[in-house]
């Protein structure tokens, strides 16, 4: 690895997130457009839609692990990573069923698994802590643009909203206070949720696609 040079995390996400924050502004135009399902959805919560940036950790864990394995910047372990990587996974699912069980009424109790979600996040990081950093950083640099989207979408007609999944809450919500609706239902589970899900999602395939491609690279037992 003498020959290889670190690269910057931050130059190593710019493409992916800009290539994301542009299908985050397609979407939105799709919604309020009202351009049809499967692709668009504009329903609370916004599920099923083929036009959304929740699926790109699948693209974009693997490419962030191949250029880093190219930089010399590989796991020292992909068994070990794998491994990881499902275990971030498995905590972010068992907070996630806390989670769903807990949002009929808002209180610390719903804190505690978005929490947990974004522990889940800094797993994969222990076992390859250079894609588990660069995953957080293009999480964040794909989930922030999401929250000011929100912002501009549940203030909207007057605090009625743009009649988007991005202004659309879960009926616990409806009928709170707008700053505290935007808390809830915006930042929160964009800052700790959806970081959780796109560091445990990019992680599981990233350190597949890294296992894949070293194994490519491992040379043919020699003829006896």
């Amino acid at each position: 690895m003498g020959d290889t040079k670190s690269i910057s995390i931050s130059r190593l996400i710019v493409v992916p997130a800009l290539i994301t924050l542009g299908v985050t502004i397609l979407r939105l135009v799709g919604e309020l457009s009202h351009w049809p399902s499967p692709f668009f959805n504009a329903h609370p919560g916004g599920g099923g839609a083929i036009v959304g940036i929740s699926w790109l950790p699948i693209v974009f864990g693997p490419y962030f692990a191949l250029k880093l394995s190219g930089a010399g910047e590989g796991a020292a372990s992909v068994g070990k990573a794998i491994g990881f990587a499902f275990l971030s996974l498995a905590v972010f699912v068992l907070a996630g069923f806390w989670f769903g069980a807990s949002v009929s009424h808002i209180s610390y109790m719903t804190l505690l698994p978005l929490l947990l979600m974004l522990v889940a996040a800094f797993i994969p990081g222990i076992a390859w802590g250079a894609l588990g950093n660069t995953l957080v950083a293009y999480a964040f640099a794909a989930r922030i643009p999401v929250v000011v989207v929100m912002f501009f979408a549940m203030h909207g007609n007057g605090g009625a909203g743009w009649g988007t999944h991005y202004d659309g809450v879960p009926p616990a919500m409806a009928h709170i206070a707008l700053a505290k609706r935007f808390l809830y239902g915006a930042v929160l589970p964009q800052m700790t949720m959806w970081i959780g899900w796109t560091a445990a999602l990019g992680s599981l395939f990233g350190t597949i696609a890294a296992a894949i491609a070293r194994r490519g690279k491992q040379p043919a037992p020699a003829a006896v």
